[in-house]
């Protein structure tokens, strides 16, 4: 079985975000860049899977700016066999993504594609959901735990009243949560055998895609600063003030 993994490059988040001073966007410049926490678990889950015999090639797939190479060999130092770069420097919107994956999965055709549940940067939760839209395949997201056996994938998936079980039969998308996994430490001999491993690099055109944005920011502004905590003295005068002051009751 094939695994095809989404991975996305985006701000470290252990990185204080900054909004550029004209409202453009988030400032990338000089800063921390990693792989998105949420494909990392997708990454290790499909290297688990054919550690246990069930897969047999684990296939990396990012889209974005040359620098997403890197991105690609941490995942290829986790485990996966290979990794393939679209390489594009016009802003990527969740549609144009799900459009690019759907024509690298016609070509390398896998059982199993996993990707991450959203990306830290936009939030979107969009990605994975539109590529089974246009495969026309099942699906399952916010995955907590995944057993793939004879052709079918049974996922446990989170939900607002608890946990739902779900049976797709192959192929499918996945999308992964939290707490599937605890993504394993990247050793230094991993990381030099990374770099042995074959990097593909394509464009969208290659693959026929119009990847042009149909979204336009038109600005960006940072959250509102809180302001700052008091005390009270008792509980009265704390109803008094969500009351009178706050109006939330």
């Amino acid at each position: 079985m094939k695994i095809l993994v989404t991975v996305k490059r985006v701000l470290d988040y252990n990185v204080k975000v900054r909004v550029n001073p004209d409202g453009s966007g988030v400032d990338l410049a000089n800063v921390k860049m990693s792989m998105n926490p949420f494909d990392e678990i997708a990454v290790e889950e499909a290297v688990r899977l054919k550690e246990a015999g069930i897969g047999s090639e684990v296939v990396v797939v990012s889209c974005g700016v040359a620098k997403c190479q890197e991105t690609l060999r941490t995942a290829l130092a986790i485990g996966a066999d290979r990794a393939i770069l679209v390489e594009t420097d016009v802003e990527l919107q969740p549609l144009a993504v799900a459009k690019l994956l759907k024509a690298l999965v016609v070509k390398e055709d896998p059982q199993l594609v996993f990707c991450g549940k959203q990306a830290i940067d936009d939030d979107a939760n969009q990605t994975g959901q539109m590529l089974a839209a246009l495969m026309g395949w099942p699906q399952a997201t916010f995955a907590s735990k995944v057993v793939v056996d004879d052709n079918v994938a049974t996922v446990t998936r989170e939900i607002d009243g608890g946990l739902e079980t779900l049976e797709l039969p192959l192929p499918a998308v996945i999308t992964t949560d939290l707490r599937l996994n605890e993504p394993r430490y990247v050793t230094l001999p991993n990381i030099m055998k990374a770099k042995k491993k074959p990097l593909q690099t394509l464009t969208p055109e290659s693959l026929d895609v119009d990847v042009t944005p149909r979204l336009d920011t038109l600005t960006v502004v940072e959250p509102a600063r809180r302001a700052a905590g008091v005390r009270v003295a008792d509980v009265k005068q704390l109803i008094d003030r969500l009351k009178n002051e706050a109006k939330v009751i």
